[in-house]
């Protein structure tokens, strides 16, 4: 998507029905939302998201939208700790019925087309790469793609979901807990396909940073690296 559409699409703005919630984990929540029939994103794309039914001092964050555009809900998925800002009560509040707003989505952290490509997850950042491999699995191949899923506390979101795809499809999925079995398996990728491959990296600010300067200390070019770097809130 060009600049031009992204900017566009971030003046769209639309309320969102709520209809459940689920914890993923012990403190990752799912928030699903109806789908409008004329609502479509790229999969790995981000929305700006407001409060509307209560006042509360920040209304407005940006949340990778989990769900791909072939399923029928806009699915959040976020961390929420033992002290949640504002934003992250009033989601906790939301009731069947209560909306939210989005605008966009936007963003370029999605694949463009066929390449290989090798996705690292780091914790909460499975979420784009959630909604790039459903929205593979509903649409068939697309080329090479290996996913990358580091999680520290080994609690692996989606895990389910994740296992189903790469047993029906050529997906890979490799699951670690330490960054020194993350830079093998990154080494094997680029050793495999050099900067033919293309590069995705999600996660906390910190692990992003160091996972792509990794890769381009190993002659990736910046360009064929993308980046989705999660903030807390």
């Amino acid at each position: 998507m060009s600049f031009f559409q992204d900017t566009l699409s971030i003046f769209k703005k639309r309320d969102l029905s709520f209809i459940e919630s689920h914890k993923e984990s012990e403190d990752v929540y799912s928030f699903l939302f109806e789908k409008e029939k004329d609502l479509t994103w790229k999969a790995g794309q981000h929305g700006l998201f407001t409060i509307i039914h209560k006042k509360i001092k920040n209304p407005i964050r940006p949340f990778t939208v989990a769900s791909a555009p072939a399923e029928n809900v806009v699915r959040l998925t976020m961390r929420i700790g033992d002290s949640p800002s504002d934003f992250k009560k009033a989601m906790l509040e939301l009731q069947i019925g209560m909306k939210v707003r989005i605008s966009g989505p936007v963003g370029g952290f999605y694949l463009k087309d066929h390449s290989p490509s090798l996705l690292i997850a780091g914790g909460i950042g499975i979420t784009p790469f959630r909604s790039m491999l459903k929205q593979i699995e509903a649409e068939g191949n697309n080329g090479d793609k290996h996913l990358l899923y580091m999680d520290t506390k080994q609690s692996y979101l989606f895990k389910e979901e994740l296992d189903n795809i790469a047993n029906n499809s050529s997906i890979r999925v490799t699951y670690l807990c330490s960054r020194d079995d993350l830079h093998q398996e990154i080494d094997a990728f680029i050793n495999l396909y050099k900067d033919n491959g293309k590069y995705f990296v999600a996660g906390p600010k910190s692990m992003v940073g160091d996972i792509s300067n990794y890769l381009k200390n190993n002659t990736i070019p910046k360009q064929a690296i993308k980046k989705d770097a999660f903030l807390g809130y």
